[in-house]
């Protein structure tokens, strides 16, 4: 049968040494640490609210990071944020490259986790290598077992760790001990486990090519004076293998030694140029760093550079790394627009909002009097922590009465709201109105603090 696809090679990373794999260290344990610790964290909010600083409260439909609270109908913060996060990684890739996936991507992150666990039971790169295409013998057996049952360990704590972020995580951890966790939770921290076991075990560097579309547009983002991971062609060719004691004359510092292309996470050679693949993790520079020192060399044959320098020091002329362009200008200002429309609604953020929805069936009633009588849906969201009572007027008719229907002991100048919840009431409007003219009426609330308004209709005919 005739083949269209090559079979994908499994990559073995080899260990390397140096600034930028400790850097990666680094950001594997800040990363991790908030991603497990981070639901743990308590912070007061009063007797009436969830204590947890990150939490998505999914029963009472709130969203809460430390002291700011989200309601359902305030979801265009999320909006900003994603609109922020999204600009500020055009930004940072736009002066350094793929960091973000070389570094903070939970992908990456995962997958230098797992192959720390691969390495520390099954060897380095050969040793790895061996024992995948070796046969199977009783200590091979027992290597990938304890590899992948601390895969699982590790993939099982990543599910239950998300799962914390919409529960709160000690009655949930409580329940995990005691068996006693609903069905729904159970499943969800099957699923993540499954995902993060396959994704960082198996799938790794095929996620970066084939799934994440941020391979296919970084390119969009990159100019002359981005920061990539590149080769200095002028300098390492014309490459080939080094005797010690041998002339460099007529040669480059390159001895095809092949180990940044073992190092690489992603099994791409950097000498034949940037690649859609690559995730600027430096592993690279590290290797290629640690051959120049044995060979007694300037290091930087491999380096993160611009293009724009690598010609300036190939024509022996200094040139300084532009932090400022015309594209991080533009990233600049939308991120200040975006940040402080975001930071004005919360700055303005009301802690009392009210909302009239006019009866649509009947839209009026006559009394036997002759007054016109229209009934509205109030309901009323207290955003304070604070059981409140409010005063509820009307403007725009004269002499106009407002009574609450059937709850008791409830009136206009009485109208009691429990602290964070939404009080629902349904109110009457009795008026002597014209019957052949509509009113714009206001119905404020208020108390001693706050007030609210909302405009609506006061109906004395059919339209």
């Amino acid at each position: 049968m005739l083949q269209y696809f090559e079979k994908q090679e499994r990559i073995y990373p080899k260990r390397v040494w140096g600034r930028f794999r400790k850097l990666k260290w680094v950001a594997m344990i800040v990363t991790l640490g908030i991603y497990y610790l981070a639901p743990f964290i308590r912070w007061d909010r009063g007797p009436t609210a969830p204590d947890q600083a990150i939490l998505i409260d999914l029963e009472n439909v709130r969203a809460y990071w430390f002291w700011i609270e989200i309601w359902p109908h305030e979801v265009y913060y999320i909006t900003g944020i994603l609109i922020l996060a999204a600009i500020g990684l055009f930004f940072v890739t736009s002066l350094f490259g793929r960091v973000w996936c070389g570094y903070f991507c939970p992908q990456t992150v995962w997958t230098d986790l797992f192959v720390w666990v691969e390495r520390i039971f099954q060897g380095d790169r050969n040793a790895r290598k061996k024992l995948r295409e070796g046969p199977w013998t009783w200590d091979k057996v027992k290597k990938l077992t304890a590899t992948h049952l601390v895969w699982l360990l590790i993939a099982l704590c990543t599910g239950g760790a998300f799962v914390l972020y919409f529960n709160d995580a000690p009655t949930l951890m409580h329940d995990v001990i005691t068996l006693d966790v609903s069905t729904t939770v159970l499943m969800f921290v099957l699923g993540l486990t499954f995902s993060t076991y396959l994704m960082a075990g198996f799938a790794r560097e095929q996620v970066c090519t084939y799934m994440c579309p941020y391979a296919r547009f970084q390119s969009a983002m990159f100019d002359k004076d981005t920061l990539v991971v590149g080769y200095d062609v002028e300098r390492g060719e014309p490459r080939g293998k080094h005797k010690k004691g041998e002339s460099w004359e007529g040669r480059g510092h390159c001895i095809d030694c092949s180990l940044c292309v073992q190092v690489c996470p992603m099994g791409i050679d950097i000498r034949e140029g940037l690649q859609m693949e690559c995730i600027a993790c430096g592993l690279c520079v590290d290797a290629c760093n640690g051959v120049m020192e044995k060979l007694e060399l300037p290091p930087g044959l491999i380096r993160y550079d611009s293009e724009n320098n690598i010609q300036c020091k190939s024509k022996a002329s200094n040139q300084k790394f532009k932090f400022i362009r015309p594209r991080t200008i533009y990233y600049t200002a939308v991120m200040a627009v975006v940040g402080g429309i975001m930071l004005y609604a919360l700055l303005n953020r009301s802690p009392l909002d009210i909302t009239v929805i006019h009866d649509r069936n009947p839209l009026f009633v006559q009394l036997s009097g002759g007054e016109i009588r229209n009934g509205y849906l109030l309901k009323i969201q207290n955003k304070t922590q604070e059981h409140r009572t409010y005063e509820l007027s009307v403007s725009g008719l004269d002499g106009a009465i407002v009574e609450v229907r059937a709850v008791k002991g409830i009136d206009s100048n009485n109208i009691y709201v429990p602290a964070d919840s939404v009080g629902t009431y349904h109110i009457f409007v009795i008026a002597d109105a014209d019957p052949a003219e509509p009113r714009d009426i206001t119905f404020t609330l208020e108390d001693e603090e706050v007030q609210d308004r909302y405009e609506s209709k006061f109906i004395t005919r059919r339209e």
